[in-house]
C-alpha cells in the first residue's frame, strides 16, 4: 500500500474520495485533485513556496470581513469570476443567448439593497455629477417584463462603496432595489460613476504589485436582474470612453455592456426626473431569457 501511495499518490487520493455521496462533489473535488496535483508537478513547487502559497490563502482568508471579501476579490482579479460566469452564461444558467451579457458579481454586493421607488435618488451623499438612469426590462422575444426586479449598486463619486467608508457614507448609499412598472420601464437617479481602484491593502494589493499590474476598475453600475419565468443576469453597465476600459483589473467588461451617458441639455426632461439641467443620461433594455418550460 505504501509504495502504491508513493508511486501514484494522485490516484490514491482520487479514489480515497469514492464514498463522497454527492456525486456532483466527487466529480469536482476529484478534477481538483488531478490538476493541482498536475500544477504541482509542472512548476516542481517547492515546500518554500507551498508554504508561501498557504501563507498568501492564510492571509486573504484573515482579511474578509462582514463587509469585505478578499476571496473573491482573488477570484476577479484571476480571472476566475469572470470565466465561471460566462459558462454559466453559456450553459443558460444566467442570461445566455440573446439576453443581457453577463459579468462579475464584485465583492462588494454584501448587504440587502434598500427597497427604493422608481425614480429615486441612490447618491445619498452628493458630489458628484447629476445622471439619470432609465430603460426597460424585456424578455428576449421583445415583450416587456412587468415587475421585474433590479438591485442596484455602485460606488460613489470617489470611487468608494458604502461598506468601505462607514460613518462618511449612510448604509445604502449608491443601492436600491426597483421594481419595474407594468410597462417593464425602470428609472432611478444617481450620480455618473468614476474609475476606482480595488482595494490594495490586503493579500490581493500585494499579488497585483508583485506582478505589476494596475488595480483599478473602469466607471460602472451594477445589477443583478429577475422576473417570474426567466433566468436572471448579473451585469454591469460601463461609462463609454471612460478610462480602464481595456484593462480592467478583474477582466469583466463586454463590449455590448459599455453604454453611453450622454449630457442631456432638457430643461422639461430634468423637472420630469427631478434633476438639475443639464445632467448626464443613460438609457437602455436589460434582457432575460425565459426559462425552459
Amino acid at each position: 500500500m505504501r509504495t502504491a501511495f508513493t508511486s501514484d499518490i494522485t490516484g490514491a487520493v482520487v479514489d480515497s474520495l469514492e464514498g463522497t455521496a454527492d456525486p456532483r462533489l466527487r466529480e469536482v473535488l476529484g478534477a481538483l485533485v488531478r490538476h493541482l496535483h498536475e500544477f504541482v508537478r509542472e512548476t516542481e513547487l517547492t515546500m518554500a513556496e507551498w508554504e508561501s502559497a498557504i501563507g498568501f490563502l492564510t492571509a486573504t482568508g484573515q482579511t474578509c470581513t462582514d463587509t469585505r471579501q478578499e476571496f473573491i476579490l482573488l477570484s476577479d482579479v484571476l480571472g476566475v469570476s469572470m470565466l465561471v460566469e460566462t459558462l454559466g452564461a453559456d450553459r443558460g444558467v444566467t442570461g445566455g443567448t440573446g439576453a443581457t451579457e453577463s459579468t462579475v458579481l464584485g465583492p462588494f454586493h454584501l448587504t440587502k439593497s434598500p427597497v427604493r421607488e422608481l425614480g429615486a435618488d441612490i447618491d445619498l451623499v452628493g458630489g458628484g455629477e447629476p445622471c439619470v438612469v432609465s430603460g426597460r426590462v424585456r424578455s428576449a422575444d421583445g415583450t416587456p417584463l412587468p415587475g421585474a426586479v433590479l438591485d442596484v449598486w455602485q460606488a460613489n463619486a470617489e470611487g468608494y462603496y458604502d461598506v468601505q467608508q462607514p460613518g462618511v457614507q449612510p448604509p445604502g448609499n449608491g443601492r436600491g432595489l426597483f421594481t419595474a412598472d407594468a410597462e417593464g420601464r425602470f428609472w432611478f437617479r444617481t450620480c455618473v460613476p468614476s474609475p476606482y481602484p480595488i482595494p490594495t491593502d490586503g493579500p490581493v494589493g500585494d499579488l497585483l504589485r508583485t506582478t505589476g499590474r494596475h488595480p483599478y476598475r473602469p466607471a460602472h453600475i451594477h445589477f443583478i436582474v429577475s422576473a417570474e419565468g426567466h433566468a436572471p443576469v448579473t451585469t454591469h453597465i460601463f461609462v463609454a470612453g471612460g478610462d480602464h476600459l481595456d484593462s480592467d483589473a478583474v477582466f469583466a467588461v463586454k463590449e455590448s455592456l459599455v453604454q453611453e451617458f450622454a449630457e442631456s441639455d432638457d430643461p422639461s426632461l430634468a423637472r420630469e426626473f427631478g434633476v438639475p439641467n443639464p445632467f448626464r443620461h443613460a438609457h437602455f433594455d436589460l434582457v432575460l431569457n425565459a426559462e425552459p418550460s
